[in-house]
């Protein structure tokens, strides 16, 4: 069943996402512009933290575990079959683009955020939709 604070991680996460491509604009220039960066990396940070928060909460909600760490949550949920290895994968790895940024900001390279942009911040909706198939799976 999808709760209120299902939906409300899920807000979160579509917001970043629609920010990051607005201020991205398909150009990659953009990236040299350190407003422009902050504000992508930012929203890249905020909806990894959405998409984390939204993964404990359904650890709880169904008694999964207790997870160690932010990228255990996502294993938590691949073992109970709510999302695929492909994803889990995905998603582990946004986890440790975060910490890159959170903890060494100035060794972030242009070419892996452009990657991020360009490839793979769609993972965020996919996540997302593959949690509500299995919430509604189970309602």
């Amino acid at each position: 069943m999808v709760n209120d604070v299902v939906l409300s991680k899920i807000s979160i996460i579509e917001r970043c996402t629609s920010r990051i491509e607005e201020v991205y604009n398909n150009d990659p220039e953009n990236l040299n512009d350190f407003t422009k960066q902050d504000s992508i990396i930012l929203n890249i940070q905020r909806a990894c933290e959405a998409a984390i928060d939204l993964s404990m909460h359904i650890i709880a909600l169904q008694q999964l575990g207790l997870p160690q760490s932010s990228r255990e949550a996502f294993d938590l949920l691949q073992h109970a079959g709510i999302t695929n290895h492909s994803m889990t994968a995905r998603m582990k790895a946004m986890v440790g683009f975060r910490n890159i940024a959170v903890h060494n900001y100035q060794d972030i390279d242009h070419q892996i955020l452009e990657n991020i942009i360009t490839n793979h911040i769609t993972d965020f909706k996919s996540f997302t939709q593959q949690i509500l198939i299995q919430m509604d799976d189970k309602s």
